[in-house]
């Protein structure tokens, strides 16, 4: 049984515009590749540490292999176009336990 993989993202921008298209293109994508956004901004709070996330993004996807096709798929790689040289991302991949 494959174990739910997410993909957690601190999101940078300089483009509000821009980032508006990309987040319209980047939920197709989501939705295509069967993942659900669980965190998408908001509030939050640092308890231990200096990571202060610009926007914080959540996305759980059913396992690690269809997140990975998300990714690379050629309607991420669109919304990707979109945000280039107006934002910057660290993002990762974790498998659940």
């Amino acid at each position: 049984m494959s174990k739910p993989a997410y993909l957690i993202v601190d999101a940078k921008s300089s483009d509000p515009q821009a980032m508006q298209r990309y987040r319209e293109l980047a939920q197709v994508a989501v939705a295509n590749y069967g993942g659900r956004y669980l965190v998408r901004g908001g509030e939050y709070q640092v308890l231990e540490g200096d990571w202060r996330p610009q926007r914080l993004v959540v996305v759980e996807f059913p396992a690690l292999e269809q997140a990975r096709s998300f990714y690379d798929s050629p309607e991420y790689l669109a919304a990707r176009a979109v945000r280039a040289g107006v934002s910057s991302f660290d993002m990762l991949l974790v498998e659940a336990c």
